[in-house]
């Protein structure tokens, strides 16, 4: 993971980074106003409910109702007497029904929350599933001896099998037979049975208390709310790799080292308190990182360059050699820049937080060895990332489809906005185009009103054009509609921005 974490904290925003080998690999900025939701569990209430869709709306107690697909369904809340044929929405839900619910997604643009039926809640060593009967190991736990270690551990602790009945659970020492499923986390592994039968133990106590809250409230309601980012990221990504976490707030990094002695003490002695003059996100040029993720040009330490459009359907990234001209054979330029590009698209890839469908389009090999090598390049640049990514093979029109789990909006989305000037076209009408627009729209105000002169109001570029290079064809119109047509600059007003004031 991380050589380091840099904790960034102040009242209106939390900002996480995480440093390999000196390089900025990714950044999480959650704002006090909009704090994620991935995790939060509600009890919700059933707004409206679409057969056609195989999906619900529910109310949750956020500005925009959420959505629930069927698939997100748990088998416990359908009608197990359904004759063999398929169950249906309706026949599950109804409107105004109360149902218990957790935040999968985070409202992503114009798109509420998605949600989920499946509890899942996390602690620093087990995902704790209350619907389920199951145990899962990650996968990032190899080791066959040890993935059989942690189960029985589990069984020791009276965690039940699918099919087991209560009778045949033997809770061993003086534990308790568990209710509910368990993910065992990467972070588990080599860890002693005692910590995991604390983690255990956690987990029943917070279910405990969840369902209390859900007795004693009515929909829709917030009933558990996951950890602030801080806390969050301690929890969940800070492997045993990382060398240092550095918090530059000292009020916070007394908060860590409580939540780290309880929870996570072998992490304590890593933990360290910032105080330097300097921000910082300065360190490793984090700063300058961010908003270099913020340009669609990424720029290649060969002279190459990515080109990255984000767009509501998917993410675009486009490979060009730009100044790189190679040494041997055209070839053998193409195998190098795209070798490049698979590794600067990991990164920008976990950096950007670009989520959904992207396609990659490397420059066109010839060589199917080659197109194999760059695959494989950027799979294993890939496996650093903490979000399920699937990689396909090279189309036949030389592409390469990725598809990346989005559980948040992306950098880009979080820090900026639509340009107001172009309305997220990236691309504006030329002076030329708006002084036709113009002339049109003087004939049309003509034909409709009585009118002794007319004042065209516009930027500066337009009204230039409009008085040099346009002066004959405005001396044209007015000799057309009979009618004197005066210009005014307004600073204020955009390229494309204009008014025919009629006089």
């Amino acid at each position: 993971m991380a050589d380091e974490i840099l904790i960034n904290v102040t009242p209106q925003e939390t900002r996480v980074a995480f440093v390999e080998n000196g390089v900025l690999q990714e950044v999480i900025i959650e704002r006090a106003k909009r704090r994620g939701l991935v995790g939060n569990i509600y009890l919700g209430r059933v707004s409206r409910v679409l057969p056609g869709m195989g999906a619900a709306f529910l109310e949750i107690g956020l500005e925009r109702t959420a959505f629930l697909h069927i698939s997100d369904i748990i088998a416990t809340e359908a009608h197990p007497n359904n004759g063999g044929s398929q169950i249906t929405i309706d026949q599950i839900l109804r409107e105004n029904q109360q149902i218990l619910v957790q935040v999968t997604k985070d409202p992503i643009g114009t798109k509420g929350a998605r949600l989920t039926t499946q509890i899942c809640i996390p602690s620093r060593y087990l995902v704790f599933m209350p619907h389920s009967q199951a145990i899962g190991i990650s996968q990032r736990i190899e080791n066959e001896q040890e993935r059989t270690r942690l189960r029985e551990i589990l069984l020791k602790r009276g965690v039940r099998l699918p099919g087991q009945n209560s009778e045949d659970i033997v809770a061993t020492d003086t534990a308790q037979p568990a209710s509910g499923g368990y993910i065992v986390r990467t972070a588990a592994e080599g860890i002693a049975e005692e910590k995991l039968a604390t983690d255990i133990d956690f987990l029943q106590r917070l279910w405990e208390s969840i369902q209390t809250r859900i007795a004693n409230t009515e929909a829709p309601t917030l009933v558990h709310e996951d950890l602030p980012l801080m806390l969050r990221t301690i929890r969940d990504l800070a492997a045993r790799e990382v060398d240092v976490i550095r918090v530059d707030s000292r009020e916070n990094h007394a908060k860590l080292l409580e939540f780290t002695r309880q929870y996570i003490p072998d992490l304590v002695p890593r933990i360290e308190h910032y105080p330097g003059e300097r921000p910082i996100f300065d360190l490793y040029s984090v700063e300058d990182e961010i908003q270099r993720a913020l340009e669609r040009r990424v720029e290649l330490k060969s002279g190459g360059h990515l080109i990255i459009d984000q767009t509501e359907a998917m993410t675009t990234i486009d490979v060009n050699t730009g100044a790189f001209v190679g040494h041997r054979n055209l070839e053998e330029t193409i195998f190098k820049t795209n070798l490049e590009a698979a590794q600067a698209i990991a990164r920008q890839l976990r950096l950007r937080n670009l989520g959904g469908i992207i396609i990659v389009d490397f420059i066109d090999m010839q060589d199917p060895d080659h197109q194999r090598q760059v695959l494989r390049a950027l799979e294993r640049s890939l496996e650093r990332d903490y979000s399920k990514v699937v990689v396909s093979e090279i189309t036949s029109l030389g592409l390469v489809q990725i598809t990346r789990k989005r559980t948040r909006e992306s950098l880009e989305h979080i820090l900026c906005e639509p340009c107001p000037t172009c309305h997220g076209r990236a691309s504006i009408k030329t002076a030329e185009t708006v002084c036709y627009e113009i002339f049109r729209e003087i004939l049309r105000e003509v034909r409709q009103f009585e009118t002794h002169k007319l004042l065209v109001v516009a930027g500066r570029e337009v009204v230039d054009r409009l008085t040099d290079e346009e002066s004959t064809s405005v001396a044209e119109l007015e000799e057309f509609i009979q009618r004197p047509i005066q210009f005014q600059v307004e600073p204020s007003y955009t390229p494309e921005q204009f008014d025919v004031v009629l006089l």
